[in-house]
């Protein structure tokens, strides 16, 4: 069972009737086919999270298929959240692997209403604004339940499945009673009216408290009234919300690299880092870095809930504030997005290069940043590779460097905006179902054209036009395609523009070919053929072949494409690339299958199934069964065709696929 709840936190007083009212609302069963929604609502810093977590764990053995989570304001881009991109992640974390996600948002809906149809399943959905950015993540099962935490009400969520919990601040004995949990000090009970005071400068909100208990740790020789009066100078009649008073004053206390590197946080690249990129954003060593990191989480002013270390949307903000107020200058904060972006840039190519070998690349390597480690992309896991951990890190690092184009683009470094896109293709191969990854590539689009450089351009149009003809944008595709290949035509004869030609006509192939125009698409794949042989390019020969016999396939052409494919097959296999090996022979499998050469035809589909069991490609599995089922049919052997029907119904089961 996926179980993504946090333990349990060490500190935690009050909230019984809150508790008791929702356990109460469990307990009467809920005979609607939605889910039993409970909203906790209250302030920032009130606790409403943690209160979620706590429920949620009292709960968790009613719901056997999983308890997940999820905080929105991860997924927020201007205050508007890709839920598409959340439903990924929700059915990801239900069993369904990256080649079995729905493309649009309609279709992915329906996915991840099969995936909980009945199911037992409890959602935390952390940091709701609006409940049209909830509806869509609803299991649809009545026998569900999901947590959402909001700052205000939710009014368009629908009545009648719905249970509000206002949460108010803690009273003054319940606040007390956190803070001696949080530092269990003497002080608190030598110093009544110190302490009392300090418990109503935190105004009963847990989050203020926290951070007021750390910062008592840290100062243990001073006397509580001297800690109060410093944390109440010159703050309490700034208009400023009580968690920021908090805020600012445990900031004051921090050494100068930790606020360096707090001000900086406000303009990274995503809200969640590592050490690693931490130590690439302060730009003074990892030994500086992790300092930093442990004032800051010592001083409350880092959540450290998840894997990754997170500023949240509330810290982000305070984090900005304070470089608005405190950052010698611009250049500060330009300096440390240059770092960063720079530094991103030089993992993902590294990345790019484990995962998808020499290909052909326009920008220059990025060498090694001073001050700034690489991260290790060793394999960790005895089944790991080391392309499966490079993919691993582009897909975890993902929101990262869709940040770093961003950046990289509003600061002027269009090399770096349109070159951060290189690596972001081999990504989008694995994962094409992002929503942010269409708009990163018309920044890129925008970056090579602001720079006048034609190539990347060129490059950049075509890793634009396929996700657009996939979403079914055909128009844009085609737009840019054309733009592509003018662009194309003013090239020179050097290699590496004439392979970036081939390119762009095998991408313009791709498109008449997802097009059902076969005819057109086999042209053009076989004009890229040749200029691959003239480079004496094998992998570009072998590949075109390839893709020049599927397309006479896709013709129903199948005396002529299978040669093709043959020797597609054999190339692939000299040239020792697994995927492609598995992937001609089950292409020239099912022409021979076509042709009446059953024999031929079982033993290639034998060859896919086992290069796709060994690369764990569970998709390919299940149409390569298709296939054998069928081909068993043709010869009336009835058992084996039945057999292999079940065994792709059960593959697409288990991995959440719509029938």
């Amino acid at each position: 069972m996926t179980y993504q709840i946090p333990p349990e936190a060490a500190c935690f007083v009050d909230r019984e009737p809150e508790q008791a009212r929702a356990f109460g609302a469990f307990a009467e069963g809920n005979d609607r086919s939605r889910p039993l929604c409970l909203v906790l609502k209250g302030l920032a810093g009130v606790g409403k999270t943690e209160l979620a977590f706590r429920i949620a764990r009292h709960v968790r053995d009613r719901y056997p298929d999983g308890v997940l989570y999820v905080d929105l304001d991860e997924w927020r881009r201007d205050g508007a959240v890709e839920v598409d991109d959340v439903l990924r992640e929700l059915l990801r974390s239900l069993g369904v692997g990256a080649e079995w996600l729905e493309r649009s948002f309609q279709a992915r809906r329906k996915q991840y209403w099969t995936r909980t149809d009945g199911k037992r399943l409890l959602v935390v959905i952390d940091n709701a604004r609006y409940g049209a950015e909830v509806v869509p993540l609803l299991p649809a099962s009545g026998r569900s339940l999901v947590i959402i935490t909001s700052q205000g009400p939710l009014y368009d969520l629908e009545d009648g499945a719905v249970l509000e919990l206002p949460l108010g601040p803690l009273d003054d004995g319940y606040a007390l009673d956190l803070l001696r949990q949080v530092v269990d000090d003497p002080r608190l009970a030598a110093e009544p009216e110190a302490a009392a005071g300090l418990v109503r400068l935190c105004s009963g909100l847990p989050a203020a408290l926290h951070v007021a208990g750390r910062w008592m740790r840290r100062h243990r020789r001073r006397p509580l009234e001297r800690l109060l009066a410093e944390l109440t100078t010159e703050l309490h009649d700034k208009g400023v919300a009580v968690v920021e008073r908090v805020w600012d004053a445990a900031y004051t206390t921090l050494s100068p690299h930790t606020q360096t590197l707090y001000r900086l946080l406000a303009a990274a690249p995503s809200t969640s880092f590592t050490t690693d990129s931490a130590t690439a954003l302060l730009g003074m060593g990892r030994e500086k870095a992790e300092e930093a990191l442990e004032e800051l989480e010592s001083a409350g002013l880092l959540d450290l809930h998840s894997e990754r270390i997170r500023l949240p949307e509330l810290l982000r903000a305070h984090a900005a504030r304070c470089a608005e107020r405190d950052g010698a200058d611009d250049l500060e904060c330009a300096e440390g997005q240059r770092r960063i972006v720079h530094w991103y840039l030089r993992q993902a190519q590294r990345a790019d290069t484990a995962a998808a070998g020499t290909r052909l690349t326009l920008a220059a390597a990025v060498p090694p940043i001073e001050n700034s480690p690489d991260v290790s992309l060793a394999p960790s896991a005895p089944n790991e590779t080391a392309a499966s951990r490079a993919l691993g890190w582009l897909q975890t690092e993902r929101l990262a460097l869709y940040g770093c184009v961003r950046i990289a683009y509003t600061l002027r470094l269009d090399e770096e905006a349109w070159a951060l896109c290189e690596p972001l293709w081999t990504h989008y191969l694995d994962h094409p179902y992002s929503s942010d990854l269409v708009e990163t590539f018309r920044t890129a689009v925008l970056a090579a054209q602001r720079a006048g450089q034609v190539p990347a351009l060129i490059r950049m149009r075509c890793q634009l036009a396929r996700p657009l003809w996939e979403r079914g944008d055909v128009p844009g595709a085609q737009e840019q395609l054309e733009k592509a290949l003018a662009a194309a035509e003013t090239l020179s004869d050097t290699d590496t523009d004439r392979k970036l030609a081939a390119s762009v006509t095998e991408f313009h192939g791709m498109f008449r070919q997802a097009q059902g125009d076969w005819a057109g698409a086999a042209t053009d794949f076989q004009t890229a053929l040749e200029t691959h042989r003239t480079l004496n390019n094998t992998y570009g020969v072998m590949l075109q072949t390839y893709r020049w016999g599927q397309a006479l396939a896709g013709a129903e052409q199948w005396e002529p494409a299978a040669p093709l494919l043959e020797q597609a097959h054999t190339m692939a296999r000299d040239l020792g690339r697994e995927r492609m090996t598995a992937r001609t022979a089950f292409a020239l499998g099912q022409v021979l299958h076509r042709l009446g050469r059953t024999d031929q035809a079982r033993a290639l589909y034998d060859e896919a199934l086992t290069g796709a069991v060994k690369r764990s490609a569970q998709q390919d599995q299940a149409a390569i069964h298709d296939c054998l089922a069928t081909l068993a049919q043709d010869t009336a052997d009835e058992t084996q065709a039945a057999q292999h029907r079940e065994t792709a119904a059960i593959i697409r089961r288990r991995n959440g696929a719509l029938a």
